[in-house]
């Protein structure tokens, strides 16, 4: 029996074999090969997988988006078999002797920087699509498996840590937990989790080894244990836990449909964090209030192209036709900093958290944000929309980014496309600026919502991403609490609401600090919906108010 100890970010337990996330190596082989016919055959045979595999993407991407989301997919189909980068290939393994990938990396470049340097937009443009259907195949020939994961049952996924464009790849019905030798509680690995309602583990360091691939093993999220060869008595004990833990979800369900209410009257809305189309029916399965954060940018990170307006609208307008006029916050894309996408070729930077992120990226690039706004207010027409833009730091940005709203609304009107008068603009408060000066933001929109794991690192000067940094992360800092209360306060004087939707809403340790400091509304993950729910319940808002709010100040 092996037991690996980290940091538990996702309650519950789960067990099944270990499984190490198949991820492609960043080096290309290259050597000489002395069978050059069975090389092109080996080309042959990854460019039929890659022609299949793009053809279950096209069709996927018509259910969900339409047939314009498809046709990218198709035409990577076509150019898999264009003739001339075919014969590149073909030339490079058989006059040069070249290994395929090596044939497949240099043609693909060659043709990209052909299409690159041209003027015409549209075949300057397909430069990309080059790079992306060779990395397909290059990725086929090194065994590399789509999405990650090659098994026939589902597993826990082992891995260093995953970035969110991995996330987006995964085939999360084969996933039982996670566990990590890295990350951090605001990774992206520990918030699909949340999201998923099953048990992670992070932090797990060198304990984590390949060679345990395969290995049976229980993890227990809540605790941060993960372990392998269990014995009898120890797998008995976990698999008790899993039980109470499914029944103690089962009680929870008895306060579906009952306000979020303390014992003395104070209500708070509880609405759920999404990061996809298809977590909403966890939202409605938990009775969440509605939506206050969809992160539309993992509708980017799961492209391989800008993602067009037609294909953000059917996705808007599903989330939005589903939650059956329950209220649904848009946040604007929020790419940068850990969420690097290759095809908007960001310069790298010393310091990317500091850097072109956010909206910075949006207002840089009117292009990309027009294209966004598009898509969302004609979306609006199908349900009751918010649109919220991250990472503010003054006025000026917010009421830049009104104006294009304002603009895409006189475009629609211009056109006859219909949509809704009724949608609200807020922001996020996520920098200390933003929050300093939130009584002059509160003034030019409708709403704040507190993104609580941005706010800790930039007040704390803290990588939310470095585990090793440890205690000195501090969500609870008595800096950041301060800083939320005058938000809510700053709101309030300005008659607008003020949410939180990052991890810290469904901290249950600090509920009543935010019921105090007249926080109106908690987002988070769908699972936390009820717990939350049953803490707001069971509080005395009057007994509790007073103490805590001298407590925070130092009163």
């Amino acid at each position: 029996m092996i037991t690996i100890k980290g940091k538990g970010v996702s309650a519950g337990v789960a067990a099944g074999p270990l499984y190490f996330y198949q991820r492609a190596s960043g080096s290309i082989p290259r050597y000489q090969v002395e069978d050059r016919g069975t090389e092109w055959e080996r080309f042959k045979a990854a460019q039929a997988k890659a022609i299949e595999q793009l053809g279950v993407l096209a069709e996927k991407a018509r259910e969900e988006a339409g047939d314009d989301a498809a046709m990218l997919f198709e035409t990577h189909q076509m150019m898999c078999e264009d003739m001339d980068y075919e014969e590149a290939i073909q030339n490079a393994i058989a006059d040069e002797g070249l290994n395929a990938e090596a044939a497949v990396f240099d043609s693909g470049e060659f043709q990209a920087e052909a299409f690159a340097a041209m003027e015409d937009e549209y075949f300057s443009a397909r430069a990309a699509d080059v790079r992306d259907i060779s990395r397909r195949i290059i990725g086929i020939l090194a065994g590399v498996v789509e999405g990650g994961i090659d098994s026939d049952v589902p597993v826990v996924l082992a891995a260093d840590d995953l970035a969110p464009s991995e996330t987006v790849q995964l085939d999360k019905s084969k996933i039982l937990g996670f566990v990590t030798s890295g990350g951090s509680g605001s990774s992206h690995t520990a918030i699909l989790a949340r999201t998923m309602g099953i048990p992670a583990i992070i932090g797990a360091g060198d304990q984590l080894r390949e060679e345990y691939a395969g290995k049976e093993v229980v993890i227990d999220g809540g605790e941060g244990v993960a372990i392998l060869d269990a014995d009898e008595e120890t797998y008995a004990k976990l698999m008790k836990k899993k039980e109470e833990l499914r029944k103690r979800q089962e009680l929870l369900g008895q306060l579906k449909g009952k306000p979020n209410v303390t014992k003395d009257g104070h209500e708070i809305r509880i609405y759920c964090n999404i990061g996809d189309p298809k977590d909403v029916p966890p939202v409605l399965e938990n009775d969440g209030g509605g939506i206050g954060l969809f992160r539309s940018e993992f509708l980017y990170l799961n492209c391989d192209d800008y993602p067009t307006e037609d294909y953000q609208f059917e996705a808007y307008k599903k989330v939005l036709s589903d939650m059956g006029g329950k209220e649904v916050v848009i946040r604007t894309l929020d790419i940068g900093a850990d969420k690097m996408i290759e095809y908007f070729h960001l310069p790298e930077e010393e310091n990317p958290a500091l850097g072109n992120r956010a909206l910075r990226i949006c207002l840089n690039r009117p292009e990309i944000f027009r294209t966004q706004l598009r898509a969302l207010y004609r979306a609006s027409a199908y349900g009751r929309l918010s649109i919220m833009f991250p990472m503010v730091t003054a006025v000026w940005e917010v009421e830049e980014a009104k104006k294009m709203c304002e603009q895409v609304k006189a475009e629609l009107d211009a056109e006859g496309i219909p949509y809704s008068d009724h949608v609200d603009v807020g922001i996020m408060i996520e920098t200390p600026a933003a929050a300093v000066i939130s009584d002059r933001l509160a003034k030019v929109v409708d709403f704040f919502s507190i993104g609580t794991n941005d706010l800790t690192q930039y007040t704390l000067a803290c990588d939310r991403q470095n585990n090793d940094l440890g205690r000195f992360f501090n969500p609870h800092h008595p800096a950041v609490l301060r800083l939320i209360k005058l938000v809510a306060e700053n709101a309030h004087k300005e008659g607008i609401w003020c949410g939180i939707c990052g991890e810290l809403g469904a901290d249950l340790e600090l509920t009543e600090t935010f019921l105090s400091i007249g926080v109106d509304e908690l987002s988070v993950s769908p699972r936390a919906v009820l717990p939350l729910r049953q803490k707001v319940r069971e509080t005395e808002l009057g007994a509790v108010k007073q103490k805590l709010i001298d407590e925070l100040m130092g009163d």
